[in-house]
């Protein structure tokens, strides 16, 4: 084990290139022990392959009873920043009470579902291109990234339409790295989780065709979710679920506009956009790190062995982009192949909602070149902000530019 090395993930410089730093992690060892202020002593897990195995090793908990004392006495005196990672949610269980919550949320998400919102999914991109088209500028985050999947969330939820700004609001606050608004937070969750549960508590008396009607009623050899349940799943949904396609939606336009070649490729063969959006997965995915995981007894990481009660945390970024599992892992390239990347998790935890992600990321993007056939970046890439934490990459705002005119729809 390398001796501890102390980085601080809210560094605007480091996140502006955090990739060099997971290399040179990467190249001396599969796992590390690093500090991170706010959040104590925590071990990095980088390599790709041990990534895989560490996120399918059932000694490395997500279950909250299980958080060292070092990181909860970290994150207090931390604000309690990222809280929500430790809430009673699927994320956040072990089997088999993971096992039982999987198996009925996923008997109400299906591919199904997921596919029958494509035509929906597509109106709601138009519009919201139709209004950039028409005051001829565009930040591709306020004006589709971030606005496309709340709304696609609210109406598979079934959150009534005059709800929606409150929502909207309330996740803008959470999902926050700025330091002015962290005040807001509890009160901020309390609201959300009060209108959640009134809305849960409305479903069972009026269910409409929506997700969290399905949810509410879901049940399989005997067994159903509680109330609270649904709540902290609405939650999950909102929450990781936004903000994980708003990064997805944002990250992928950046590396297309910073790479013309690829930009063009997928501008002459539409055919091309699922590896392309995999490949933007893989390249700058929407997801850092993963969330806590805790060591319930000594872990081997490689030739590493992590002890017990331990916080570990898998770099998925630093994961995708390692040699020994990526020809050329710093090149952005939307015609690669077996390109098999962790950026949407492995193992027990795999993302419910990467097809939902996966699905919405196709519509933007090719919508956006379909409509903007000139788009490119008004600002210098060195210029743009990545939001701060260590959890979520993505962009505060990504301003473009294009001719405007005749746009085809």
């Amino acid at each position: 084990m390398s001796d501890l090395v102390s980085f601080d993930v809210t560094n605007p410089l480091f996140k502006a290139n955090p990739h060099d730093f997971y290399t040179g992690l990467r190249e001396s060892g599969p796992a590390h022990l690093v500090h991170l202020p706010g959040y104590g002593d925590v071990w990095l897990v980088t390599g790709y392959a041990e990534a895989r195995a560490a996120l399918a090793d059932p000694n490395l908990s997500k279950d909250p009873a299980n958080v060292p004392a070092s990181l909860q006495n970290a994150m207090v005196e931390a604000g309690e920043r990222d809280g929500f990672q430790l809430m009673a949610h699927m994320l956040n269980s072990d089997p088999p009470d993971h096992t039982r919550l999987r198996k009925l949320v996923v008997r109400t998400f299906t591919a199904r579902r997921v596919r029958e919102l494509r035509p929906r999914i597509q109106e709601i991109t138009d519009a919201l291109l139709d209004e950039v088209v028409a005051k001829g500028s565009a930040d591709l985050m306020d004006d589709l990234a971030f606005p496309l999947p709340i709304t696609v969330i609210c109406e598979l939820l079934g959150v009534p339409a005059e709800d929606r700004d409150d929502f909207r609001r309330w996740t803008s606050i959470l999902v926050s790295e700025d330091e002015a608004l962290r005040p807001q937070l509890q009160d901020t969750f309390a609201q959300l989780n009060a209108y959640l549960t009134d809305l849960v508590r409305h479903k069972h008396v009026a269910p409409d065709d929506g997700l969290l009607s399905a949810l509410v009623s879901v049940a399989e050899d005997g067994d159903s979710l509680d109330d609270d349940e649904v709540v902290w799943m609405a939650f999950l949904l909102l929450v990781a679920g936004h903000e994980t396609t708003e990064n997805l939606i944002g990250n992928g336009m950046l590396a297309l506009l910073s790479n013309p070649e690829q930009l063009a490729a997928l501008r002459a063969d539409e055919s091309l956009l699922p590896s392309a959006v995999e490949e933007m997965l893989r390249f700058e995915g929407p997801v850092e790190t993963t969330t806590w995981r805790f060591t319930t007894g000594p872990v081997e990481i490689g030739a590493v062995t992590i002890p017990a009660d331990q916080t570990v945390v898998v770099v998925l970024a630093s994961a995708n982009r390692d040699p020994s599992r990526f020809a050329d892992p710093g090149r952005f390239d939307i015609s690669r192949e077996d390109n098999q990347h962790v950026a949407f998790g492995h193992g027990i935890h795999y993302c419910l909602g990467a097809p939902l992600a996966r699905l919405e990321g196709q519509i933007a993007i090719a919508s956006v070149l379909r409509r903007l056939p000139d788009v490119q970046l008004a600002v210098d890439e060195g210029d743009l902000a990545w939001r701060l934490g260590i959890v979520m990459r993505g962009l505060h705002h990504l301003p473009v530019r294009f001719t405007p005119g005749e746009q085809q729809r």
